[in-house]
């Protein structure tokens, strides 16, 4: 008996870790960045939320069937200053170092790594800037699955109207989205810019409609640059949940 159930453990354990994925996050760029994510569903990982990532470093942890969240860097960061999303210059958090795990989905403009492990046939995954840009990223695997990316820094050719928040010798460290232009001006809750209100549709809301997309959509084709950027078909990437592929986000990747 002792040893069918040791057989039957260990049975579990090898399904467990077959079901866990591994998520690296690499530091590419020459100066140091605060990554952090948030779970939005699933299972949280035991990985701390929020970290500092000293340039070409970087940080593995796992996360489980069901996850999903996403995956940003900090910028310019001064954790003396408190616990609020101003302790950095872009993507800061509520939390400070480590984001508060029920409300700490960082401040935009920051570029998002985003997954969703729910599906019992895909992973589904994307570089996002519907909450505007902070940092290049690619997303890699270890499948041959695609390998979404923008290598390009969108912040200093950014539309003026969208350019910043700026470094302190003025070098724009940020270029945000027209939602984000929208929010600060307090309506965008009825915006084709935020594809809300009577814009909450793709039919309601294409692309045409959104300011300044072509700018995101040029640079990098293979990410999101609006809320409804699946009809481009470069946006939302999949890869056969069977395969267990494990994913590296690199910020900062070489152009």
């Amino acid at each position: 008996m002792k040893a069918v159930v040791a057989q039957s453990l260990f049975t579990l354990a090898l399904a467990a870790a077959a079901s866990a994925r591994s998520i690296t996050v690499y530091n590419a760029c020459p100066f140091t960045i605060w990554p952090a994510y948030f779970t939005s569903g699933g299972p949280r990982p035991s990985q701390a939320t929020g970290w500092a990532a000293d340039p070409w470093t970087h940080v593995t942890f796992t996360v489980s069937e069901g996850w999903y969240g996403r995956i940003w860097a900090r910028r310019n960061c001064d954790f003396s200053k408190g616990t609020g999303p101003n302790t950095c210059l872009t993507g800061g958090c509520l939390g400070g170092l480590q984001c508060d795990v029920n409300a700490g989905t960082g401040v935009p403009p920051a570029s998002l790594a985003e997954f969703d492990f729910e599906g019992p046939q895909s992973d589904f995954y994307d570089v996002s800037f519907v909450d505007g840009y902070n940092l290049p990223l690619r997303i890699d695997n270890n499948q041959g699955c695609p390998a979404p990316d923008c290598a390009v820094d969108l912040g200093p050719n950014c539309p003026a109207e969208q350019k910043g928040p700026f470094d302190s010798s003025g070098f724009p460290v940020g270029c945000s989205s027209a939602c984000n232009i929208d929010a600060l001006n307090g309506h965008p809750d009825n915006s084709p810019n935020c594809c809300s209100g009577i814009y909450g549709t793709p039919q309601t809301c294409p692309s045409s409609g959104v300011k300044n997309y072509r700018y995101f959509k040029n640079a990098c084709p293979n990410a999101y640059a609006y809320a409804y950027d699946e009809s481009s078909e470069s946006a939302l990437w999949t890869c056969p949940t069977a395969r267990h592929a494990d994913y590296t986000i690199t910020f900062c990747p070489a152009n």
